[in-house]
C-alpha cells in the first residue's frame, strides 16, 4: 500500500497532548526512514483549521494528523470517502479514533508499523446534525461530565473541579426519549451510539449502530457512566440496556449535550442520529496488529 503514496501532507498541533515541539522532526525522520517525505505543518492553536483545510485540499495521497479528538474528527469529515486516505495518530488525551485503528499504542509506535504494515480501510460511522462521529456518541447528561474527567487526566484539577460543578447542575435536567427503526417509543437518561470500528456487539461490516441506554438513578450513577463512557468498560454496566438500528430519532424538552469522538457538542432538543456505510478512508491496521 505505502509503496504507491507519493504526495502526503501532515498536520501536527504542537500544544496537543503527546505531540511537543520536536513532533515534526520526528515524523519527517521515520517517514525519510521508510523513503517517503511530506509537507509537514505545525501551527499555533489558532491557525490549526486553517493548516487542515490546506492540507486535505492538497490533495495528497496521505494525510496523516497527529493532533487531539477534535482535530481528527474534522480531518475525516474533510477527506470524506472520496478525498485523501487518512492517518488519524495518537496526539491528545483520549485518542479515541487512533486507538481504535492503530491499537492503544503512541504515535511513535503506530507510524511506522502503519507504514509497514498499513492498509486501506473504508469505515462507516454516526452523523447527527452534520457532524459525524467514527467511534462513538454520548446523548444526554453523562456527556457533560467527560470533559471534567479530561481536566482532571490532564491534571487541571481546578477547571476539573469547575466543570463537575456545571455537569451536577445541568445533569437531571430531563430525560430523553427516543425510538429506533422497529422499535416503540423508549425514556432512557442517556444513549450511547458505538459505531462497528469499536463495538463489541456488531460485525466489523454491520451497517448499524449500537444503541446503549443509559437509566440511572442519581448523581453517583451519572458521574459512574460520566467517567466510564467512550472508555470501553460502560456496556457492562449494569444501567445499560443494549440494541441497535441504523437509525434513531432522540427528542427532549431542551437542547441535547452531547460527545461525537470526544468532542462536545449541542444538540437540537429534536434529533436523528444515523449510520452511514462509507464515511473516510484510512491507512490502518490489520486486525491481528490492532490488539
Amino acid at each position: 500500500m505505502v509503496s504507491r503514496i507519493r504526495r502526503i501532507e501532515v498536520v501536527a498541533n504542537i500544544a496537543s497532548g503527546s505531540v511537543g515541539p520536536h513532533a515534526p522532526a520526528e515524523v519527517g525522520k521515520i517517514l525519510a526512514d521508510h523513503g517517503l517525505q511530506a509537507r509537514i505543518c505545525a501551527p499555533e492553536p489558532d491557525g490549526l483549521a486553517a493548516c487542515l483545510r490546506d492540507a486535505v485540499a492538497a490533495d495528497p495521497d496521505l494525510l496523516i494528523i497527529l493532533a487531539g479528538d477534535g482535530t481528527a474528527r474534522t480531518a475525516a469529515e474533510l477527506c470524506g470517502p472520496e478525498g485523501p486516505l487518512l492517518a488519524p495518530l495518537a496526539g491528545g488525551t483520549m485518542n479515541m479514533l487512533p486507538h481504535a485503528v492503530y491499537g492503544v499504542r503512541s504515535w511513535r509506535e503506530a507510524l511506522p508499523l502503519m507504514l509497514d504494515s498499513g492498509e486501506e480501510q473504508m469505515l462507516g460511522g454516526g452523523e447527527v446534525e452534520g457532524h459525524s462521529f467514527l467511534v462513538a456518541a454520548i446523548l444526554g447528561s453523562p456527556a457533560l461530565w467527560a470533559p471534567a474527567r479530561e481536566a482532571a487526566r490532564a491534571g487541571r484539577i481546578g477547571q476539573a473541579a469547575d466543570k463537575a460543578r456545571q455537569a451536577f447542575q445541568r445533569a437531571f435536567s430531563g430525560r430523553l426519549r427516543y425510538t429506533t427503526a422497529g422499535s416503540g417509543r423508549e425514556k432512557a437518561e442517556a444513549l450511547t451510539f458505538m459505531c462497528p470500528l469499536v463495538s463489541r456487539g456488531l460485525a466489523s461490516d454491520a451497517a448499524v449502530l449500537e444503541v446503549a441506554a443509559l437509566d440511572v438513578a442519581g448523581a453517583v450513577d451519572a458521574f459512574r457512566l460520566g467517567l466510564h463512557a467512550l472508555v470501553g468498560d460502560w456496556r457492562d454496566d449494569p444501567a445499560v440496556r443494549v440494541s441497535h438500528g441504523a437509525t434513531t430519532r432522540v427528542w427532549a424538552a431542551r437542547k441535547i449535550p452531547a460527545l461525537l469522538d470526544g468532542e462536545s457538542v449541542t444538540l437540537r432538543s429534536l434529533t436523528e442520529v444515523r449510520y452511514v456505510p462509507k464515511m473516510v478512508r484510512v491507512l490502518g491496521l490489520p486486525d491481528a496488529l490492532r490488539q
